[in-house]
C-alpha cells in the first residue's frame, strides 16, 4: 500500500469540535470504509498563506486556496480517489485533490 494526501479545497469540516468530529465519523461505515485507511486525519489550514516565485514573496495562495488535508493509504492511485468519493467535505461543496506520496530513498 502506498500513502496518498488528500488536498481539501472550500468546503468544509465544521466549525466546531463537535462537527468536526461528526465529520470524522462519517468517513465511517464499511469494512473498506475511508476511516480505516486514513494514516493521518490531518488539519485545516487557515486562511493566511503566502506564495513564493521567482525568490518574491506574495500574499495569498496561488490559484484555488486549500482549506485542509488529510493522509490515506491505498493500492492505487485510483483507489485512493474511490475512497476519497466518501469525504464529508464534498458534502459541503469542497473539492478534492489525490497525489500520492513518493516515499523519501
Amino acid at each position: 500500500m502506498a500513502n496518498f494526501i488528500l488536498v481539501y479545497s472550500g468546503g468544509s469540516a465544521g466549525a466546531t469540535e463537535a462537527e468536526r468530529e461528526k465529520s470524522m465519523q462519517a468517513w465511517g461505515g464499511g469494512s473498506a470504509s475511508s476511516a480505516t485507511r486514513l494514516s493521518t486525519a490531518g488539519n485545516p489550514f487557515s486562511e493566511h498563506a503566502k506564495n513564493i516565485s521567482n525568490g518574491t514573496v506574495h500574499d495569498g495562495a496561488i490559484g484555488t486556496p486549500a482549506t485542509g488535508y488529510s493522509i490515506l493509504k491505498a493500492d492505487s492511485l485510483n483507489a485512493a480517489a474511490e475512497l476519497a468519493r466518501g469525504c464529508p467535505v464534498l458534502q459541503s461543496g469542497g473539492k478534492i485533490t489525490v497525489y500520492e506520496i513518493t516515499p523519501a530513498t
